[in-house]
Formats: structure tokens, C-alpha cells, sequence
């Protein structure tokens, strides 16, 4: 059987001669049926291999734009959602600066209709004490009056056994009736001063009635105005929270370290302090005033909040397109192949993308840093820093304060380095930290 094919091949391949002409002479090369088979299936192989090539480096091809372009989509997807909570968080302050605003204006009718209703209640005790000397004087007045007429009846009486008549004093009952006719018209101006005393009463009470119901109204427009705040206060308190943790940063230290940088007293947000006095004169503190202070203790901590984010590098410091190519931790060197530890995150964009600060701070290092190339340290607060490596170009110059946003160099490929890209470290106490912690912190607050 294997002669049979051998065979045939033999005659689909028969042995060729190759003849060479010079000028020297002719030559030829002798094809056999097994070299002929060989050169064949040798050429069969390479054009094999070159088309499966072909088709993989194309399909890798195709598939690396495909994750390209997901890419950038996912980075537009990203870049909208950052502007969304930007604007949210815009809204959020305007709100809570509007609410306190709102506050103050209702806590300065509050104290106008406090101050009013202390009037009234002035003015109805001073009523009540004048109808009660007025109602005094009208008894004892009275009291006389009778007394008077008794007096004038038994004067009568003696003066009639006496001499037997009434009119032989006349004079006497003249002035007798003098004095009664005066403390009539006494008693009348009286009683007329009662009854103007009493209208007025009257009216003092309707117009306490009147500022009882406006003052229950205050309460009803307090009571929404303090709900919308302490829900604005909330809304604005609860994203900056859990910031720090998420981070990995300790959120006591730094609340403490801002509050003690800002101890400062005074300023627009005084507590209140209002009191009334009880029955037995103990001193009640008002629970609008209460809750006040308490309202504005919690803007105290969303304002201290948000100055110790804005002290933390938590902002980008890439805004151009990239791409991420490494990591934090441990990798394999793409220099030599070892397992190290790789401390930062590395951005990939082209030549010369802008490099910002992170966060406000001051700059330590501007210059070369060996396997780091052209770098920038920045220090900030709360003992952190923020090392931007690989540079093509910087910006600043050591001791320079800069601000958050500002452009301190160019991306390069400076230093130990592979390719374009901004290698991005942070660090607290020295400690190396993972920024991609900062970064994903920092999309609650930008």
C-alpha cells in the first residue's frame, strides 16, 4: 500500500533536471520526487503561518479598538456623571445657603414678635394692676359715701330730738349736703374712669388674643423653616462623611487639626440664647433657640467638612484623556520581570498632557529625581503629599505655593520609564497610600 502511494506521487512529482547555462558552461541541479515534496509542504507551512498570523494580529487589531473606544466611553460616561455631582453639589450649597438665609430673616421676626408679645404682657399687667387700684378706690369711696350718709342721718336725728325741727341749723345741712353732692360727683368720675379702664382691658385682650394667634402662626412658619434646614444641613453633611474613611484617612485627626487652624470666635453664626422665666422663677432656655444652635452646629461641621476636603488632595490630577496602566501594589517590573511593589498609580496620555495639583500645598521638590526622572512633591495638610514623577517638563520651582487645579508640569517619559505616562503617588506620614482611594473619595465631592 505504501509503494501504491509512493508510486503516485512519484508520477505526479517525476524527477525534473534544472539546467544552469554560463558562459563558463551548463550545469544542472537534479529535482527529485522527495525534494520536490519537501520544497512543497515547506511552502505550504510558511503560507499556512502567514495567514494564521494575518488573522490574529487583525483580530487583536479590531479588539484593541473595540476596548479603546469602550474606553472612551466609559471615560465620557465618567467625565458626565463627575459634572453631574458637581452640579449637585452646587445646588445642595445654594440651597443650604438660601435656608440659612431664610433662618435668619425668620429669626429676626421671631424676635420682633417676642418683643411684642412682652410689650402686650407688660401693658395687660399694668392694666389689670390700674382696674384693680381703680375697683379699690371705688370701694373705699363707697364705703364712705355710705358712712357719709349715716353720719348726715344721725345728725339729723340728734339735731330733730333736739330742738324739734330740721331747719334750725340750715347752714349746717347745707355743707352737710355740699360734701355728699361732691362725693357723689367724686364716686361718678369714678365709675366712669372704671368703665374706661374696663373698655381698655377689653381691647388690651383682643389684641393679646391677636398676637397669640400670630404668634402660633411663627411657630407653624418656624417649625418648616427648621425642617427645611435640618434636611439641608443633613443632604449636605452626609457625602462629605464617609470621604475621609473611604479614603483611608483618619477622620477625627484631621476634623480636630482643621478646628484647631479655624478656632477663631465670632463671626455671623452666634448661638442663640433666649430664656423665659417659670412660675417659680427658674430660667427655661426657648426650644426654637435650642434647635437653632443646634442647626448650627451641624453647618459648623458641614463647613468644617468641606474645608478639610478642600485641604485633601482628592482631585484629579489628569483631566485630559488617559487611560490607566498600572495600579497600586505589588506587579511585575516591566523593566526586569521581578515582583515589587509598585507605590503609586500610573496615567497614560500623550507627550506634554497637562499635570495639575492635586490640592493646595506648597512645593518640596522641583527637579530631577533619578529613577523618577523630572518630578514635583507637593505637601499638603494633615502630613500628606502628593509625588508626580516621569515629567517631560516642570512648572514650579521649590517653595512655590500652588493651588488646586494649578498646572505644575508636562507628562513624559523622563527617568525609569517605559512610555508616556504621569506616575502618581500619595502619601501620609510618609506612608505610601493607594490614590485610586483619594480619586474614587474625591467623585462624592467634584
Amino acid at each position: 500500500m505504501f509503494n501504491r502511494w509512493f508510486d503516485k506521487i512519484r508520477k505526479t512529482f517525476p524527477e525534473q533536471r534544472l539546467f544552469l547555462k554560463s558562459d563558463d558552461g551548463t550545469r544542472f541541479l537534479r529535482l527529485s520526487t522527495a525534494t520536490q515534496v519537501s520544497i512543497l509542504t515547506g511552502g505550504a507551512i510558511v503560507l499556512g503561518w502567514t495567514i494564521f498570523s494575518t488573522s490574529v494580529m487583525l483580530m487583536d487589531s479590531l479588539g484593541s479598538g473595540t476596548a479603546r473606544e469602550q474606553a472612551m466611553r466609559e471615560h465620557a460616561v465618567y467625565g458626565e456623571r463627575l459634572n453631574a455631582l458637581s452640579q449637585e453639589r452646587d445646588s445642595r450649597v445654594e440651597e443650604a445657603r438660601m435656608a440659612q438665609e431664610r433662618f435668619y430673616v425668620a429669626m429676626d421676626q421671631i424676635s420682633d414678635m417676642q418683643a411684642r408679645l412682652l410689650q402686650s404682657e407688660d401693658r395687660r399687667t399694668e392694666l389689670e394692676t390700674g382696674i384693680e387700684v381703680i375697683q379699690a378706690t371705688l370701694r373705699s369711696v363707697m364705703k364712705e359715701r355710705d358712712e357719709a350718709r349715716s353720719q348726715a342721718e344721725m345728725v339729723m336725728a340728734e339735731l330733730e330730738a333736739a330742738t324739734g325741727t330740721t331747719n334750725t341749723q340750715t347752714g349746717m345741712l347745707a355743707a352737710n349736703t355740699a360734701t355728699i353732692e361732691a362725693m357723689a360727683d367724686r364716686l361718678l368720675a369714678t365709675a366712669e374712669g372704671r368703665d374706661t379702664k374696663a373698655i381698655e382691658a377689653i381691647k388690651a385682650e383682643q389684641e393679646i388674643n391677636d398676637m397669640i394667634f400670630a404668634s402660633r402662626l411663627a411657630d407653624e412658619r418656624n417649625e418648616q423653616i427648621f425642617s427645611r434646614l435640618e434636611e439641608a444641613a443633613t443632604v449636605s453633611l452626609e457625602p462629605l462623611q464617609g470621604v475621609f474613611e473611604q479614603a483611608g484617612l483618619p477622620t477625627e485627626r484631621i476634623l480636630e487639626e482643621v478646628r484647631r487652624g479655624y478656632s477663631g470666635q465670632g463671626g455671623p453664626l452666634v448661638p442663640l440664647s433666649v430664656s423665659t422665666k417659670t412660675p417659680e422663677g427658674l430660667d427655661v432656655v426657648d426650644p426654637n433657640a435650642e434647635r437653632a444652635n443646634n442647626i448650627i452646629s451641624q453647618l459648623d461641621e458641614v463647613n468644617t467638612y468641606r474645608m478639610a476636603v478642600e485641604m485633601t488632595p482628592l482631585y484629579q490630577p489628569v483631566q485630559a484623556a488617559f487611560r490607566f496602566t498600572s495600579p497600586f501594589g505589588y506587579r511585575r517590573d516591566p523593566k526586569n520581570g521581578s515582583r515589587r511593589m509598585h507605590n503609586g498609580t500610573d496615567f497614560a496620555a500623550p507627550l506634554g498632557t497637562p499635570i495639575l495639583a492635586a490640592a493646595d500645598g506648597v512645593v518640596i521638590k522641583a527637579g530631577w529625581g533619578n529613577g523618577f526622572g523630572r518630578m514635583v512633591k507637593v505637601r499638603h495638610a494633615f502630613g500628606i503629599e502628593t509625588w508626580y514623577a516621569h515629567m517631560t517638563r516642570v512648572r514650579v520651582s521649590e517653595g512655590q505655593r500652588v493651588s488646586q487645579g494649578d498646572r505644575i508640569g508636562d507628562m513624559g517619559t523622563t527617568g525609569r520609564s517605559t512610555g508616556v505616562h504621569l506616575h502618581y503617588e500619595v502619601r501620609l506620614d510618609g506612608k505610601p497610600m493607594n490614590p485610586m482611594k483619594f480619586i474614587r473619595a474625591g467623585q462624592n465631592v467634584f
